[in-house]
């Protein structure tokens, strides 16, 4: 993408891109993660991110994009987001976020404290309940069906 003089940062073309591959911890250095493991999430979607970055007042537009490296054309993992970086003169929009490095970090703390992922462990948890409940008596008591002979 070329970017003449003119070009200001406001454009959304100049925005920075975040893929939730980036900030991954399920993704590895080559598979697209761009921090460290143990300040990435596990398993990240576009909403996520949109709704940490609106929250700290950045601009945000959501594209449906789907990163390159990815393997699965899933509806999961689609998203793009655009975020403004800096201002026209230079500057950061924020002077918490100086480089994209420091919004990824900030991502990667702010996203496990969304009201969405307190509720996910316990909805694991009841689904492997509801699980165990759903096999017949027989198979748990050690039983084995042989069927006809």
């Amino acid at each position: 993408m070329m970017f003449t003089k003119d070009t200001k940062h406001s454009d959304k073309k100049r925005w920075i891109c975040i893929y939730p591959s980036y900030i991954n911890n399920q993704k590895t250095l080559a598979q697209g993660r761009r921090i460290p493991k143990e300040c990435a999430v596990a398993n990240p979607n576009y909403e996520e991110i949109r709704d940490v970055l609106v929250a700290a007042g950045l601009q945000v537009d959501v594209e449906n994009k789907l990163y390159p490296r990815e393997n699965s054309k899933e509806l999961l993992y689609r998203g793009r987001i655009r975020v403004q970086l800096r201002q026209d003169n230079g500057q950061p929009v924020k002077p918490q976020f100086p480089t994209r490095e420091s919004l990824f970090r900030y991502l990667g703390e702010n996203i496990p404290k969304l009201k969405t992922r307190q509720n996910k462990p316990a909805e694991g948890q009841q689904a492997a309940a509801a699980a165990a409940a759903a096999v017949p008596a027989g198979a748990q008591a050690g039983k084995k069906n042989r069927g006809k002979r």
